[in-house]
């Protein structure tokens, strides 16, 4: 379902939801059985597996790869240069990476280069600063590490 009031580019799955709103650029890869809440923004070089939750107020820039099973709270921050110029890009932007089943809480912030492990938690208002192990909650600003999570 593509709401009519987005600008979806892209090749979407009729399984997957993009709401109003919403700007999905056409290289950006979306994948099956997602949900893409209002007011989002993806960009070309971007990849989402499946079963991926993105809430509303929520922009991928170049380099995400976030894989199956991720939520990615309301008006995350994401960043993809880390010495940005008004008119001068890097020749390539960094790759960050959300690992499958991880979860990031609303208002966090993630700057470019990190990874985010498998199954890892990351608290809402976080400032994600360096690389968050799978299965971890990391919290605050920088975030860091608080405990293993429990299956």
């Amino acid at each position: 379902m593509i709401h009519p009031l987005a600008d979806c580019q892209a090749s979407i799955p009729e399984s997957t939801r993009v709401w109003q709103f919403c700007v999905i650029l056409p290289g950006a890869k979306i994948g099956e059985n997602g949900n893409v809440c209002s007011h989002c923004f993806i960009e070309n070089d971007v990849e989402v597996g499946n079963n991926v939750t993105i809430k509303c107020g929520v922009q991928l820039w170049d380099g995400l790869r976030v894989e199956d099973d991720v939520l990615i709270g309301a008006n995350v921050s994401f960043t993809n240069d880390r010495y940005p110029r008004s008119k001068q890009y890097p020749a390539t932007f960094e790759k960050t990476i959300i690992r499958k089943g991880a979860s990031i809480g609303a208002g966090s912030v993630v700057l470019c280069g990190v990874e985010i492990g498998e199954k890892a938690m990351v608290g809402a208002g976080s400032v994600v600063t360096k690389d968050v192990p799978a299965g971890e909650l990391w919290v605050g600003n920088p975030a860091r590490f608080v405990r293993k999570i429990e299956e």
